[in-house]
């Protein structure tokens, strides 16, 4: 009985939660419009019940291993953070075999200019744009937030918040562990170190880099945690302030606790995001 009562509970929190948001649906952010069912697009949700026209952005890139994944399944994260007085967007973008890490990044950067152009129509603020994402995700907002290939202009990227991020440093592990067919890897990576090295946000690290802020599991994967370890140790040469937020948490688990709205991830991020607006 006392089961019944909580999931009944939780189902009328999440109600009001999704009634306190509006979300605009399969948005394409390319240049050039296209009628191919396959086109990446993304979603918009934002604080329906602010006064504000004018709240700050976050923009989400889900992970899945780079060949798997889909926004449609991170609602309740755009939901969450909209009710928070936060414009969210839900990026989508192609996969491997489909497409490699360059091009998934080359999307997300222009996911990131059309919300730059576009988002003053669904209450955020274009001068404050913050990044995050969750695994492959992570390494592409990563990656697009420090390489000048993909954005040269690095003071439209407020702030990148990392969550349980793969790939870091995707050289130093494929030299220990060459890619082959399988998780698409060799299409995802080449098989050139030079590329690796060019995937890999650790290498683009400078005084330019936008604030960051890193989440961890404990129980996630080895590589996740040696790639971290990498990335904030050369992170701190220009971001000594920066420390990880350590979670007891398995690697799924990092993403699926926004799930609740009450989670303490959206008052420690809304806080990253009041400082560096």
């Amino acid at each position: 009985m006392r089961i019944l009562i909580s999931y009944t509970l939780l189902f009328f929190v999440l109600l009001a939660s999704s009634c306190a948001v509006k979300k605009y649906e399969n948005l394409s952010y390319l240049e050039t419009k296209t009628d191919d069912k396959e086109s990446p697009t993304l979603n918009v949700f934002t604080p329906a019940n602010s006064k504000s026209q004018n709240n700050p952005v976050l923009i989400f890139v889900h992970g899945g291993n780079w060949n798997a994944g889909d926004k449609k399944l991170y609602g309740f994260f755009g939901r969450n953070f909209a009710k928070k007085g936060i414009t969210t967007v839900i990026i989508g973008y192609k996969l491997s075999p489909k497409a490699n890490y360059d091009e998934m990044a080359m999307e997300v950067a222009k996911a990131i200019n059309w919300t730059k152009l576009n988002i003053a129509n669904y209450k955020g603020d274009p001068k404050a744009i913050f990044l995050t994402g969750h695994s492959a995700g992570g390494h592409l907002v990563a990656l697009v937030g420090t390489s000048p290939k993909y954005i040269q202009d690095k003071t439209i990227i407020k702030g990148i918040i990392l969550n349980d991020a793969a790939a870091l440093d995707m050289k130093y592990y494929l030299e220990k562990n060459p890619p082959t067919q399988e998780d698409d890897y060799l299409t995802t990576w080449s098989a050139d170190p030079e590329i690796w090295k060019a995937a890999s946000p650790i290498y683009f690290l400078d005084k330019n880099t936008p604030p960051f802020m890193i989440y961890l599991g404990t129980k996630t994967y080895q590589s996740i945690k040696d790639g971290n370890a990498r990335f904030l140790e050369r992170l701190h040469v220009f971001q000594p302030e920066v420390k990880t937020i350590i979670l007891n948490k398995k690697h799924i688990p990092m993403v699926t606790q926004y799930f609740f709205p009450w989670n303490n991830r959206f008052d420690e991020i809304k806080t990253f995001i009041e400082k560096n607006k």
